[in-house]
């Protein structure tokens, strides 16, 4: 059975930073891609962030692209989002996917196409 648990949410002032981990397991994960999805109140669910596990590759939104840097431990079978320069439009719910495709494709990819969720993590900037 497959599991992706993020951690790391909480409430931060604007400018500041955070870091969120996601744990997965339940299978071997090296033919796919691990992405940062977010969903604000009333909004869709956006990708952030993504990358392959194995590999270079990433995919990151424009609205966050210079603030936060995908990353990934094959060894712990983690992977992470380091979020600076936080802002309060950064407020979402924060989820971890995977699906086997490559890190533009998940980017780009309508959240019910995603083989895989977290449970979500909630990031909250204040002002």
């Amino acid at each position: 059975q497959v599991q992706l648990v993020e951690s790391g949410g909480g409430l931060v002032q604007a400018g500041g930073s955070l870091k969120l981990s996601c744990a997965a397991s339940g299978r071997t994960f090296s033919s796919y891609a691990m992405g940062w999805f977010r969903q604000a109140p009333g909004k869709g669910r956006e990708c952030v962030a993504a990358m392959r596990w194995t590999g270079y590759t990433t995919y990151y939104a424009d609205s966050v692209k210079g603030r936060f840097t995908i990353s990934r431990d094959n060894a712990k079978n983690a992977g992470y989002l380091q979020m600076n320069s936080l802002k309060p439009a950064d407020t979402a719910v924060y989820y971890c996917a995977a699906d086997p495709t490559t890190a533009h494709a998940l980017g780009v990819m309508p959240g019910s196409d995603v083989d895989y969720w977290g449970q979500g993590t909630q990031v909250t900037v204040s002002s």
